[in-house]
């Protein structure tokens, strides 16, 4: 029992997981901000042609 729990403890496999986790977590909530940003723009921009017209 000991030594399966020293195992568990120096197992280093999942870290990389962790990893990618996390850029893909950063990736997203940049991609969102951007998103965000840039849609209500395209909203107004949306709103003024079809007022134009």
């Amino acid at each position: 029992m000991r030594n399966a729990l020293k195992n568990l403890f120096h197992d280093e496999q999942g870290g990389e997981v962790l990893e990618y986790a996390l850029i893909a977590g950063l990736i997203i909530v940049g991609a969102i901000a951007v998103i965000s940003t840039v849609g209500d723009k395209v909203v107004a921009r949306w709103t003024s042609m079809n007022s134009s017209l």
